[in-house]
This record gives structure tokens, sequence and C-alpha cells, in this order.
């Protein structure tokens, strides 16, 4: 495959099969039959309007995938001209089924033949809820019809599709229709009331996905802005009431288009896409692109507050331990580990920082420290970040914001690259407990189950395989130190 051997490529999390994907959003995921399915945005260009269409992955445990044949493609005689994003769910008769946005046509549903979810039908009905494109079409200027997500509530399918509020087209919301049978439905109202204080004019709500969480309801969906984001809140009579709005993106990050299922073990976990922080015209020379996050799980703590952790079947990855003895980091001092070496690497740290201090890792470092990524959590300014000022000696990064899913930088229109990706986190007096996932040119920092931190870097040269540690504004005591390989 070409790009397979390009130590940029990752080798643990899910790659895109084939040509360059984008968009690569992560849709229909569910599990069934105690297997695992993925669906995702691809291209096919050699039908009209790019060719988006869905490809298909199962996996029995999470990390390992195996690709089949697409599940839906834009037909000649479809009303689509293209399958972007959407949910999955079981009919009340228990039949998995695809909803999608049928591109210049509105929600599609589609069927399972099989229980291995290889071949689909689509509904003759499609589209069951036409997308209104002229003003004399019904719900023009009242509701968009976009990124559905469905699920069942008694004996009744209830739908939102996201977008702005109608007819301004500003500011974020979820348009709530009904129906018994998934092919004749009925508008209702906004799921929600936008939030000023928390997003603004220009951000809309898509890739929404809606889902209870230990009595809360969690509202996971991006702005195509500003990336993946959610709220938490309380959900009663088809009215969801937010109480809490979190990014799940920052300023120079590109974590975009979530997805989650709920497994047999009731967890639920999510997906997201990835995208580039490199131009197009370097995706098209590596001949690869599209990569999703490390399956998570989300959950509830004590406090109400969403937890996010990787799954543990990404445990399984891990070979060739090193596990280091306690040591400390001197105030200004960097510590080069001498056992640990990598492009493909879990790293799990804990350590006692001094209040106010700073520590953190860098990973990827070259001999003579030319190229490095820098993950630094500021106790005093309560944060976690990854710098990539040095990630990389290559003229083609760019990390945009906003619209971090465009590589493209125009200052015109605001959009600039930020280099530094910073993240609200405080550990509330506990230890601080890092894990590290580095593989070819993603990165992910979880910190204390409280926060993730994901980032693209993109080191040039063959020695950039060293982790430092390091400390600034005090000394730190770090208890645990432990590193593995990972591979599939």
């Amino acid at each position: 495959m070409l790009g397979s051997t390009d130590p940029l490529r990752p080798c643990y999390h899910f790659v895109a099969p084939g040509a360059p994907a984008w968009p690569f959003d992560p849709n229909g995921c569910i599990c069934w039959k105690r297997r695992f399915h993925l669906f995702y945005i691809f291209q096919n260009h050699d039908l009209p309007m790019m060719g988006h269409s869905w490809g298909h992955a199962s996996s029995a445990d999470l990390v390992r995938w195996t690709i089949h044949p697409p599940a839906l493609v834009p037909g000649p005689d479809d009303p689509e001209v293209g399958i972007f994003s959407g949910c999955a769910l079981l009919s009340r008769e228990g039949v998995p089924t695809l909803v999608y946005h049928g591109v210049e046509a509105g929600t599609c549903i589609a069927t399972a033949n099989d229980d291995e979810l290889i071949g689909w039908t689509k509904s003759p009905h499609n589209p069951v809820i036409p997308e209104p494109m002229k003003p004399d079409d019904p719900g023009y200027g009242v509701y968009n019809v976009f990124d559905p997500h469905v699920w069942r509530e008694g004996d009744r399918y209830l739908a939102i599709l996201g977008g702005r509020v109608k007819p301004r087209d500003e500011f974020d919301t979820a348009y709530l229709f009904e129906s018994r049978d998934l092919v004749t439905w009925r508008y209702l109202h906004p799921l929600y009331e936008p939030r000023p204080e928390w997003t603004d004019a220009g951000d809309d709500c898509a890739c929404p996905d809606f889902f209870e969480l230990r009595g809360q309801h969690v509202l996971l969906c991006i702005s195509h802005r500003t990336g993946a984001r959610y709220y938490l809140g309380d959900y009663a009579d088809g009215r969801f009431h937010p109480r809490k709005h979190h990014p799940m993106n920052f300023p120079g990050g590109s974590t975009f288009a979530p997805e989650t299922l709920l497994d047999d073990r009731g967890r639920r976990v999510m997906f997201a896409w990835v995208p580039e922080a490199r131009t197009q015209a370097a995706q098209e020379r590596a001949g690869w692109s599209g990569v999703m996050t490390l399956p998570r799980v989300l959950d509830l703590d004590a406090r109400r507050q969403l937890t996010i952790e990787p799954t543990c079947e990404v445990e399984s990855l891990r070979h060739h331990e090193r596990r280091l003895d306690p040591f400390n980091v001197g105030d200004g001092e960097n510590i080069r580990i001498d056992d640990v070496s990598g492009r493909n690497l879990e790293l799990w740290v804990e350590a006692e920082v001094t209040t106010g201090g700073r520590f953190g890792l860098d990973v990827c470092v070259t001999e003579d420290g030319g190229e490095r990524t820098r993950i630094v959590h500021d106790d005093a300014a309560r944060t976690l970040s990854i710098d990539t000022t040095r990630s990389s000696l290559s003229e083609d990064i760019v990390r945009p914001f906003p619209n971090p899913y465009d590589p493209k930088v125009d200052e015109t229109k605001g959009v600039r690259d930020v280099p530094v990706q910073t993240a609200p986190f405080d550990r509330d007096g506990q230890r601080l407990t890092l894990r590290i996932f580095v593989d070819g040119s993603i990165l992910e920092v979880y910190a204390n189950g409280r926060q993730c931190v994901t980032q693209r870097i993109y080191p040039t040269r063959p020695d950039a395989v060293g982790v430092h540690v390091f400390g600034d504004g005090g000394s730190v005591s770090v208890s645990r130190f432990d590193a593995w390989d990972m591979a599939k």
C-alpha cells in the first residue's frame, strides 16, 4: 500500500485504507453480535461530486481491524450524490439501521442484510426527511436537514439534525423530529437553546451524538470552526437543558467529528477523526491521510464531570516493557531517558509536581534537540499543552485555527497557524498521571482521566526518537515511569 512504509504513518491507530481521505469522519459506530463496527467517510473519485461514501471496518477488540467492502456508495438511481455523516441504531424489529445525510437530498436510511453488516439496502422512501432547498419547500428557513442522529424512545424514534438557528443561521442548535416507523417524520422543535456565553454566532452543531451517561445527558458534536466539544445537562420531554459546555479540541489542535457507541459491557466508546496538520500537497505526496483517535471511554465521575480514558484493549498492543525506578527532576533540569526511545510508544508517568511548578516530557527528540515535541503541565496556569514549535523541520506543516480540518492559513479571514495547543487542566491536588501515546505523526496525551489533548506531529529526522523529562519552578518526584513499544 502506498505510504505504508512512511515513518509518519501511524501503526496502531486506525488509518484510512487506500488513498488520502478527507473528510474521514467516523460514523454509524455500533456493537453488534459481540463485534465492533466502524463506518467512516471516504472518497471514490471515480464518482461525481468527490464520491463521498461510507467505508466499513470491524473488530473484535477495538484495536485490530478487518476492512470490509464499502457499506454505502451513492448510486446513479439514488436521490443523493454523496454520503455524509450519520449514525447507527437498532430498529424496533432489532435490525441494524444506518441513518445518514444524503448530499443534495436529505436524511436517508439503510438496513442491514446480514449479521456481518456487509450488505445494506437503502430505503425506497429516501430521503425520509427532505432537505429544504427552495423557499416553497416545507421547513425552509425553519430547520436544518443535516448530520442526523436517531435514537428510540418508547414506541417512537427521535432524530436531531444539526445546524444553526434559523432563519438567520447564527448560533448552534439541533432540530428535533419524531417518527413511528423511521419513514414518516414530524418536526417538533429545537432540541436546545444556544448559549452565547459559551459559543459564538459562527458556531454550529454538526455531527451530533446524544446519549445518557449515569443519569445525565451528553450532546457530543463539533463546531466546524473549532472542532469537537460537548454539552452536559438534563433532558426531559424532548428538551435538552445544557449545564456545562467543554471543548475537546483547542486552538492549534484537530480533534474532529466525534462518534460513540454503547458496547455490550455498557461502556460509551468514542472515536474521532484527527485531520492532518500538513498541506494538501504534502498529503498527496505521502499517499495517505485519514487517522482516528484511539477508542476512548467516556464516563462521569463522582462530581458529575466527564472523564476520558483509552480503552483497556489498547494495552494488548504493548511489548518490550521498560520500568524505571523512581527518580527526581531538579528545578530547571532536563533528563534524557536513555532506555526509552521510538516513534510508536506508550508512556505512563506519575509525578508529584511542586505547587505552581511546571513538569513535562519531550518526545521525538533528535540528538541535538533540533526537533522535539514538548508536553507541559503548568500547575500555576492549570493547563496541559502540546508545543509543536520544534516538532518538524518541514515547511509543509500548518496548524490552522479556526477551521482545524482545513490545512490553510488565511489571516484575512482570521485563520492563523497555532503551534501550541493549550487545554485547561486542574489536578485538584492529586498526583499528576499522564498516559502518552506516540504513533508516527499522532500524539495523544491523557491526564488524570480528566483531560485529553490530541495533536499531529511530523518529525523529519530519523534520530527524532528520544524521550526527555524536565521540571521548572521546583523539584519533581517521578514515582512511576513505564514505557512500552506499541504494535499490532
